[in-house]
């Protein structure tokens, strides 16, 4: 599932099942307020807060933002003024919806044509999707152009840990954000594997593999990711990515 209308179809069933949002909450330890369509917890939730080190006020963007839940937190968390971008405009309409935030926007954009001035944002923040990015490089340039000079990125991934199978999607094969970042032109990067986050996604796998799923597309759809997911669990990572825009000449 890579593109628009896929990605549409998955959060219009998502947003109409409480069975697969309990299964998220309770797998990946979420506050009760947290719409998730990811896999991050609730720990990493504040771990990517932290690194961010936004300001009050400051413009966060949060890219592929899907239903929006994990921008508000952090947004919530850090005070600041939340722009969320992601290619399906289902997300995005649920996301407009979904809670409180006075100081937060959706819109459609792409990975590469996120619509952003030149160094205007203050953070950003790309959860569990760069990998959809073709390639993550490209991508990776845009949130360095769009950041203003010495400001943060987060980016939550996988990457191979050894002999990849032939299972594994091949924009996961290529994941390799040390590398990419560089290339990107990011500075103070940092690279931190997350064994507990990787630990509660597996939780979260076994438990929809349980789930009766009479009646519901959006468990139907998990299941399926589940086995993909679990065929191919010892050979990757989880990890957390972290990066300092450049300096901007005065």
């Amino acid at each position: 599932m890579t593109d628009a209308p896929g990605f549409n179809a998955w959060h219009a069933d998502v947003a109409n099942s409480p069975a697969c949002a309990l299964i998220f909450q309770q797998a990946l330890g979420l506050p009760p307020q947290v719409v998730s369509n990811s896999l991050l917890t609730g720990a990493g939730i504040a771990e990517v807060a932290a690194a961010l080190q936004v300001a009050p006020g400051q413009i966060l963007i949060d890219l592929a933002c899907g239903r929006g839940g994990y921008g508000r937190e952090v947004a919530r968390r850090t005070d600041a003024c939340l722009v969320g971008l992601d290619f399906s405009a289902v997300a995005v309409a649920i996301a407009a919806q979904g809670g409180p935030g006075s100081r937060a926007r959706f819109c459609v954009g792409d990975f590469t044509g996120l619509g952003v001035r030149d160094h205007s944002a203050h953070a950003v923040m790309c959860i569990d999707a760069i990998q959809f990015s073709d390639p993550p490089l490209a991508a990776l340039r845009e949130c360095c152009r769009i950041l203003a000079s010495r400001s943060r990125l987060a980016v939550t991934a996988w990457e191979p840990c050894g002999p990849v199978q032939e299972g594994v999607p091949e924009r996961l094969r290529q994941m390799n954000l040390a590398r990419h970042l560089l290339e990107a032109g990011f500075e103070q990067i940092e690279v931190t594997e997350k064994p507990d986050w990787y630990a509660a996604e597996r939780t979260l796998w076994e438990a929809a593999l349980q789930a009766d799923t009479s009646g519901d597309p959006a468990l139907v759809s998990l299941q399926e990711e589940a086995a993909q997911a679990l065929a191919a669990f010892d050979v990757k990572r989880r990890v957390l990515a972290t990066a300092t825009a450049p300096a901007q000449a005065a």
